[in-house]
Formats: C-alpha cells, sequence, structure tokens
C-alpha cells in the first residue's frame, strides 16, 4: 500500500523526486515501527501513531523532519480511505510539534576586531569598508539600511543617525566614538576619492560609493563582507546579519535593556528580540557544564 501511495503521488499529484523520496522514507520509517508492533501500518491507531512520532522526535530529528514525518502519515492515512482500505483515518488531527526559533549565530568580540581591522584604511575603499564595519557593529543595522544611508541621516556631533527601517519607519540609533571617528575619515578623504575614481555623470546622495561612485548595493556589501572575512581568517559562514546578532548580543551580555536593543533593532514586537536571551541561556548552560565541579 505505502508503494502504491507512492505512485499515486507521482502520477496524479506528480511531485517532485525529492520529496517523493522523503515521503518513501517516512512511511518506511512507519512499516518499520508498525513490524516491530507485530502490527500492519493500516491497523495502527492514533495512540500507536503518537508512540511512532515520539520515536522519531527521540531520534534525534529536527522539528523540520518531524513535521514532514506527520504530514507524510496523514495524507498515507487519507489515502487508504480514498482507496476503502480503512473507514476512517487516525491521524487527521495530528499536528507537527512547535520547533523552537533557530538561535542566532554570533562573533566573538576577537572576531569582530578582527573582521573591523580588515580593510586597509590607506586607500579610499579601506575606509569605506572600515567605516561600514564600524558602523553596522556599532548600531545593529540591517544591510539594507546601512546601504540606504545619507550623509543628512549622520548627526556626528551628537553622535546618533537616523534610519528608515522596515514598514518605512524612522528611528533613531546611537553611535559610538569610534564609529563616528571612521565615518568622519571617510567624508573627508574616502568618499571624495572614490566620487573622482569613478564615472557616474550623476552624483548620489547615498553615504556608502562603489567603485564606480554609483551607491553601494546590498549584493554590493554581501561580497565586501565575504572579502574581509575570507582575509581576516573568519569562518566562511559570516552573513551580514550576524554583526547585527552580535551587535545585540554584545549589548545584552554587558547589562543593556531588552526594550532599548528592541528600539535600536527596529523590532517591532519585543518577543522578536528575546530570541537573544536564548542565546544567553545557551552560554550560560556551556560555561555552567564547563567549570562547575559537579555539572
Amino acid at each position: 500500500m505505502i508503494d502504491a501511495y507512492i505512485d499515486y503521488l507521482r502520477v496524479e499529484r506528480r511531485l517532485a523526486a525529492n520529496t517523493l523520496d522523503s515521503y518513501a522514507r517516512d512511511l518506511r520509517a512507519l512499516s518499520t515501527f508498525a513490524a516491530h508492533e507485530g502490527r500492519k501500518p493500516e491497523s495502527l491507531t492514533r495512540a500507536d501513531l503518537e508512540q511512532f512520532v515520539q520515536q522519531r522526535m527521540s531520534s534525534g530529528l529536527s522539528p523540520r523532519s518531524v513535521a514532514r514525518t506527520i504530514a507524510s502519515v496523514r495524507g498515507y492515512y487519507r489515502y487508504l480511505v480514498l482507496d476503502r482500505q480503512i473507514e476512517r483515518t487516525p491521524a487527521d488531527d495530528m499536528h507537527p510539534p512547535r520547533a523552537w526559533p533557530a538561535l542566532p549565530h554570533v562573533l566573538s568580540g576577537d572576531q569582530v576586531d578582527a573582521l573591523i581591522t580588515q580593510p586597509d584604511v590607506t586607500t579610499p575603499r579601506g575606509l569605506r569598508d572600515r567605516a561600514m564595519f564600524e558602523l553596522l557593529y556599532a548600531t545593529g543595522m540591517r544591510v539594507s539600511e546601512l546601504v540606504a544611508i545619507r550623509a543628512a541621516d549622520l548627526h556626528l556631533d551628537a553622535q546618533f543617525l537616523t534610519c528608515i527601517g522596515k514598514g518605512n519607519k524612522e528611528r533613531l540609533i546611537p553611535i559610538g566614538e569610534e564609529a563616528c571617528r571612521w565615518t568622519r575619515q571617510y567624508q573627508s578623504d574616502g568618499r571624495p576619492a572614490l566620487l573622482r575614481a569613478g564615472k557616474r555623470g550623476r552624483a548620489t546622495s547615498r553615504l556608502f560609493l562603489n567603485a564606480r561612485s554609483g551607491p553601494l548595493s546590498r549584493v554590493g556589501f554581501w561580497k565586501i563582507l565575504k572579502a574581509h572575512s575570507r582575509a581576516a581568517g573568519l569562518p566562511s559562514s559570516i552573513s551580514p546579519h550576524m554583526l547585527r546578532h552580535s551587535f545585540a548580543t554584545h549589548l545584552l551580555e554587558r547589562g543593556a535593556d531588552l526594550r532599548a536593543i528592541q528600539m535600536m533593532l527596529g523590532h517591532a514586537d519585543l518577543s522578536t528580540t528575546q530570541i537573544y536571551t536564548h542565546v544567553l541561556e545557551a552560554r550560560l548552560r556551556e560555561v555552567y557544564d564547563r567549570f562547575h565541579p559537579r555539572a
């Protein structure tokens, strides 16, 4: 019956080969479970299926894989009803377990320092890159927000900037002294040189420029980040959002108020910001297990 169901999905539903393989694996696992119970899959009850799902969860499957398993089982039993092999399905009201949100990956303080100090600040591009890294880590802005910054958005004497985030909402973000210093230096030495070197006929109001004196794009920033992270010996998995996560986590580690971090990040809901408390809990657990004499 499982083979017949997979053929049905292939011919009637025209599911992709990878999806069919996943469904087949899930249902083979169900068949094995039923055989261990001395039963056929068609005779399993709701309690049996709950036990099967618990076994799958305890085997180390991710919540996403468990959810797919439940979808496979529900579809299979609906097919058995349509084929009149059983009168009613025991799996219709089964729901996948609630998945915990993935914890964000963050850089250590030393890794942030290695990245920020990597650009060659004797060149215009190096000054630009240093200023961008300093601003991104100092403010926790999204990359789309960073590349959209204009000179008029900067208030360096007062050490803050204005940022237009999601939903076209404006927020004020404080800036530290180092970020202010490197931004000033880029504005005085780096940006004018990039304007002169470029071949664009029309100037842009954007603060950060590419090699053609046009506005730097998100993709352009990504390439710059990857190049400097490789040169600094950082993990290849580094992404622009990791600096945003690092900003929030490092502030929280040093006692910053969660509500203040929410405002700086531009989160509409505090529950979104609370993911960083889970990062701290995970680190506390690691420290406890490593150093407690009776852990």
